[in-house]
């Protein structure tokens, strides 16, 4: 998605804001917002907007470069946006890394600054005959971003455009307002948190884990299962002010007693890193009852359920970490067999029923056609299957709009564990089904219920002839 010029007037406008003496010298600017032509575009004379990466050190030192096409003057790295630029700091990183060879991912924002540009600045550039350009002017967007590791990477440095590059201390940086600017913020050079979540566990094993959005991918971890949490706001005097505010906002949860667990570092939606301090806190109610106001669901999860659920890596090895940590496994009381619960999807539409054709390589009936299903894991059934629904094939389903329609009681052979299959009719619903995870189902498709395909799960079979049939129980593998 290219640069809009909303956002362009939106980031302008909020710099004005908190720079009011600027007005004045941005007042071409804010003109050229109300042009006709493309701010964003270097085509737009006579002036455009270009934006600037200022990358600080942990010894308070400010990369720059020598940039030939400004006749070997001494800059920070910067240029034109491009037309796959969604923002003007996303632009910033793209130069960054094309002229210096320094990757998003090594670099993290700034407690002070946000992703809000430190400086906006103006100057002019001179015509250049030989390239057919005519005299005109830059409004250069300066975004600060610290170094993440500690000792700056090796620079690939972009031999057509950068004749060579220097850190230079605060003190000298080179232009005189993004100098002032640096030296008022109190920058120190370390990445600090700037977000924070939290780890909410039952003590008995349960993680209460939040669906993110898929449907959104410029949300921080779009898709997946997450812990509740965001990012730190100027209200916020800690970071403790910050987990708390985001669980009441995102699902009015207050969570008593939360402690400093660990840092972990992620990816952001702009590819930079970003370390999150995550919290740890006892909850043990129902997530049903709470209002939540982001993402798809919030449901309680065990550590066993982690490996086949989207998640990131690195929130999969904090959890299951924490739960290695807090958690002992306990065994069933004796001569209890524990049922395994799976929840199974029976959408009929003009006499036809929806199959999925599992992957070949699947644990379980690889290459055979099933309904939508999945197993049931510390939270109730109606909510499984609106997961397993929304997860697999992206269909969003009210769980008022379902109903019970068969079970299953299946044994695959003598003394195996007894499962217990719910099958649960949907009235309506939304969406087209999709391949959300083809690493388990390779395609979906209607069929008629009349002429089902083979192979075919056999239990599943059972289920929907016994569906059609008016039946409401099935029993398979038992022994009599």
């Amino acid at each position: 998605m290219p640069l809009t010029r909303s956002h362009i007037r939106t980031t302008t406008e909020a710099y004005v804001a908190r720079h009011p003496h600027e007005r004045e010298s941005l007042a071409g600017l804010l003109s050229l917002l109300d042009g006709p032509g493309d701010p964003a575009d270097r085509a737009t004379l006579p002036a455009h907007v270009t934006c600037s990466a200022v990358v600080v050190d942990r010894r308070c030192r400010v990369l720059h470069i020598r940039h030939r096409a400004s006749d070997g003057l001494v800059l920070t790295p910067g240029g034109h946006t491009e037309p796959g630029d969604r923002s003007l700091l996303v632009a910033a990183l793209r130069e960054l890394s094309e002229e210096t060879g320094i990757a998003p991912g090594a670099v993290s924002l700034t407690r002070q600054f946000l992703g809000s540009p430190v400086d906006i600045d103006v100057h002019d550039i001179d015509a250049r005959p030989a390239k057919g350009e005519r005299a005109h002017r830059h409004y250069d967007f300066r975004y600060v971003f610290y170094l993440a590791d500690e000792e700056p990477p090796a620079l690939t440095l972009q031999d057509e455009e950068v004749a060579g590059a220097q850190w230079l201390p605060l003190a000298e940086v080179r232009s005189p307002t993004l100098r002032t600017k640096l030296l008022q913020a109190g920058l120190d050079g370390r990445p600090d948190p700037v977000n924070a979540s939290a780890i909410i566990h039952d003590g008995q094993g349960r993680y209460l884990l939040h669906l993110r959005d898929a449907n959104k991918p410029w949300i921080w971890e779009s898709g997946c299962w997450s812990l509740l949490g965001g990012g730190w706001e100027p209200q916020d005097r800690t970071l403790l002010d910050t987990v708390r505010r985001e669980l009441r906002e995102e699902a009015d949860l207050a969570v008593a007693g939360l402690l400093p667990y660990a840092v972990e570092h992620v990816t952001g939606t702009d590819g930079t890193r970003v370390p999150v301090q995550v919290f740890s806190g006892r909850w043990n109610g129902d997530p049903a009852g709470l209002p939540l106001t982001e993402g798809v669901l919030v449901a309680w999860v065990r550590p066993e359920k982690f490996p086949y659920m989207t998640m990131l890596p690195s929130t999969r090895a904090l959890l299951e970490r924490h739960a290695a940590e807090h958690h002992a496994t306990s065994a069933p009381p004796s001569g209890a067999v524990p049922n395994v619960v799976g929840v199974h999807l029976y959408l009929e539409r003009d006499g036809q029923v929806l199959l999925g054709l599992r992957h070949p390589d699947s644990a379980y009936a690889g290459s055979t056609w099933h309904v939508l299903a999945g197993h049931c894991e510390a939270e109730s059934a109606t909510a499984c299957l609106v997961r397993e629904a929304y997860e697999e094939a992206g269909l969003v389903i009210d769980p008022a709009d379902v109903e019970l329609v068969h079970t299953v009681h299946t044994v695959n052979r003598p003394g195996g564990r007894p499962r217990i299959g719910l099958f649960f009719r949907a009235r309506r619903w939304e969406g087209t089904p999709e391949l959300r995870e083809p690493d388990k189902c390779v395609a979906w498709q209607w069929w008629n219920a009349k002429d089902l395909p083979e192979p075919l799960v056999p239990y599943a079979r059972a289920a929907i002839e016994g569906i059609r049939a008016g039946r409401v129980y099935t029993e398979l593998g038992w022994t009599r």
